[in-house]
This record gives structure tokens, sequence and C-alpha cells, in this order.
């Protein structure tokens, strides 16, 4: 049996500051200070450019689950498997993408990769053709799971031939 998770901290308890080329120091300090002082939150400040900190450390993630899905490296069931069992993750990545929308974490890649061209931030032929499908995740009930009301079950993403 595997040990209890602690439990995770609401992406609600955060608050991410990000100060422009224009934002003064007290500015910052007076957003900080109402954050932390009346509503209680965690403040995270990043720097001003595309995919601040967590989309810039999530979005390669599950571009690299994608691609892994794709190249028939494993089934979208056995990636999520090994990141929730073997890194305690809550949910493996094919399921988040499927959660956040495939076609927002294409938007975020693209977002990205058109301000750095980092190669890991380049959407995955895959990810581009469930788009053109209509498998956009849980919001039309199919991505790299299916959903329905009652249960949620894998299926398996390998290309035609593999």
């Amino acid at each position: 049996m595997p040990p209890p998770r602690e439990k995770w901290k609401s992406v609600a308890d955060c608050r991410l500051i990000v100060a422009s080329l224009h934002t003064a120091p007290g500015t910052v300090e007076a957003v900080e200070d109402f954050a932390t002082r009346v509503l209680g939150k965690t403040v995270v400040h990043a720097r001003d450019r595309a995919g601040f900190v967590v989309n810039a450390l999530l979005i390669p993630y599950l571009l690299a689950a994608i691609r892994m899905a794709e190249s028939g490296f494993a089934t979208a069931t056995d990636i999520d498997a090994g990141m929730e069992l073997g890194c305690a993750h809550p949910m493996g990545p094919l399921k988040l993408a499927d959660l956040i929308g495939l076609d927002t974490v294409a938007s975020i890649a693209e977002s990205l990769y058109d301000e750095f061209r980092e190669p890991l931030y380049a959407p995955p032929p895959m990810l581009q053709r469930m788009l053109e499908s209509g498998l956009l995740g849980r919001k039309t009930g199919r991505g790299f799971h299916v959903y329905d009301a009652v249960r949620s079950q894998a299926f398996d993403v390998r290309q035609p031939g593999d």
C-alpha cells in the first residue's frame, strides 16, 4: 500500500506578482503586502516573460509526455501511472494536459516557442493532430483518456502501423 499523500496546496493559495519594466518597486511591495497580509496568500515573483514560472516548467513536462506517447515509448496510462506512483504526483502529465485542455496546452506552448524558439516548447505533431480531430481533453470527453460521467479510461494513442 502506498504511503498517504500529504495535503497538496491549492493553486488558489498562491499569487503571482509580475512587475513590468515600468512597475515602481513600491507598487510591488504594496501588492505583496496586500496579498500576504490581507489575502493570506503565498507570493511568487516572476519576470515579465512568456510562461512566467509555472508554465515555463510545466509545459515542457507535458510536451515531453506527449512526445513519449507519440513515439510509442509508453501508453498514456503507463506514462501517467509512472509519474503518479514513481514521483508521487497527484495526477499524471497526460491526465493534467487533458484537464487543462489540449488546445490551451498547445496555445501556451506556441506562445513560449514564439518567444524563446526553444525546441522543448514546440507543440508535437500528435498534439496538433488531436486538436484538428477535436480531441481537446476533458471538455470534449476525449483527449489522451476517454471521459464520461461514470468512469475515466485510457485509450491507446499509438500511430497506425506501430
